[in-house]
């Protein structure tokens, strides 16, 4: 009776800390005719954290940022593109494309709906993204798409913690079962353990079925997918609005970008292609025959030219942070690391730096050229480095997020524009030789310096032993 007494009040403590939580128009709950979200409730969480971050990608700060910071990188300049429009096309893309994915699987959960509406979710979505019709009129306006967002947060952030309270408990029924088949103990610490972990699991299910209600565990797909859709089809149309492209701004979604965060500035909003996105047209942007998701997608393929055309942008990457490292303490740098950086090198890179090497002498003593080989090394990895380190993050974050769905609040701005993807190969292969050339001369110059230092110092103490012989 204790035992209940305790359950009750503490279940009361956590009703009034998330009554915050609940909003005052609940997601419908289960029915025997609708079935519930269940377990695919942490895909819905990521699925809303990801529209938020892509929402939040589109504000005013994010567009002017992207615009004023992003597409103009040194090393992007340099290596990917000096085109804004082609580079404003690239960043416009791969949003379009990002929210393309997140509307599949928005896709697959629409097929459990009993609303023959949203059954047909991707169909409409696809209407939408060619002709902008929206019969459904779920494109939001900014202020409801904000008040969604916070729903969505909050739903979010209670189902992350059933996630965790739904571990705790695998974690006890684990120990109870491991006590239970324990032999080693005595039979009243035995018992008393068991009796433990007993209230403490009674506990844990409690509270895992009390969030369960809370969260988006007990919501119905029809719900849910409501939310998810008019969130995907406002983000789109966001995206229109920002970029200046689809057919026109929807009415439901009133202009309010600043005229310094506009990317596709112009007095008429019916001109479509006006802008720095005109060359998108011809580039396969918006093209009628293809579809909107098509064009995007096209537009996406790396040129022939490309390290990602070659498939080398994350081998370039890991590269360049080696040499990285190694530029910045050559004196450390062994025969063998030498070695295993050589073997690593592609054989363009090779060939390149066989000739750039040849008719070098094999003295490397001067401390002024040392000196402005490490100042241009410095120059070129300020450009270039950046982008191999932003290769390496894009890459290894949606790997994770394919071995793990809990990634429910990706934090990155990193755009392909802003990696070594696009990257010209021959201009990357250039830079990377430039920084092979300057290593080898600091190689040899601190291992010159190192075998005058002992040679000098080893004399010294010859010096010193026939000084004691006298």
């Amino acid at each position: 009776m204790a035992l209940e007494a305790w359950l009750v009040k503490a279940k009361s403590k956590i009703s009034r800390s998330f009554d915050s939580v609940v909003t005052s128009k609940p997601l419908p709950r289960s029915s025997k005719r609708c079935s519930s979200v269940g377990v695919l409730a942490f895909e819905v969480s990521s699925l809303m954290s990801k529209l938020f971050h892509l929402w939040q990608s589109l504000s005013d700060k994010s567009i002017i940022h992207l615009r004023n910071e992003s597409i103009s990188l040194e090393g992007v300049r340099k290596i990917v593109s000096n085109d804004e429009s082609f580079l404003i096309g690239l960043a416009c893309a791969e949003m379009v494309m990002n929210l393309k994915l997140l509307a599949k699987s928005v896709s697959r959960l629409s097929k459990r709906c009993d609303d023959s509406g949203l059954r047909r979710f991707e169909q409409l979505f696809d209407e939408f993204a060619d002709s902008g019709q929206d019969n459904n009129r779920w494109v939001l306006s900014s202020k409801d798409m904000e008040a969604q967002n916070k729903k969505m947060d909050r739903y979010v952030t209670v189902t992350i913690t059933l996630y965790k309270e739904m571990e705790e408990l695998t974690v006890l029924e684990n120990s109870l079962r491991r006590s239970s088949q324990c032999r080693s103990l005595e039979s009243t610490i035995k018992e008393q353990k068991i009796t433990d972990l007993q209230q403490k699991i009674l506990w844990q299910r409690q509270e895992v079925m009390y969030l369960k209600e809370r969260s988006l565990w007990d919501r119905s797909f029809d719900g849910v997918v409501t939310l998810l859709s008019k969130s995907i089809f406002t983000v789109l149309a966001r995206i229109k609005l920002v970029y200046g492209i689809g057919h026109g701004y929807p009415p439901f979604l009133p202009r309010s970008l600043s005229p310094s965060a506009t990317v596709h500035p112009t007095d008429n909003p019916s001109t479509i292609l006006s802008g720095p996105l005109k060359r998108s047209k011809l580039e396969g942007t918006i093209d009628s025959d293809n579809g909107f998701f098509d064009s995007n997608s096209k537009l996406l393929k790396p040129p022939p030219t490309t390290l990602g055309a070659a498939a080398l942008a994350i081998h370039y990457a890991n590269l360049i942070l080696v040499m990285e490292k190694l530029i910045k303490s050559p004196q450390l740098v062994g025969v063998d690391a030498r070695d295993d950086l050589y073997s690593i090198l592609p054989r363009s890179v090779r060939s390149s730096l066989r000739c750039r090497l040849k008719g070098v002498g094999f003295s490397a003593s001067d401390p002024v050229l040392a000196g402005e080989w490490g100042v241009a090394l410095g120059r070129i990895l300020g450009w270039l480095s950046p982008l191999a380190h932003n290769m390496i993050k894009w890459q290894s974050e949606r790997n994770f997020e394919q071995r793990q769905h809990q990634n429910l609040d990706p934090k990155t701005n990193i755009l392909l524009l802003q990696t070594l993807f696009f990257a010209n190969k021959e201009k990357t292969e250039a830079a990377i030789t430039e920084l092979l050339v300057g290593l080898n001369y600091l190689w040899r110059y601190e291992r010159e310096m190192t075998a005058k230092a002992l040679f000098e110092c080893a004399n010294f103490n010859g010096v010193l032993g026939s000084a004691k012989c006298f």
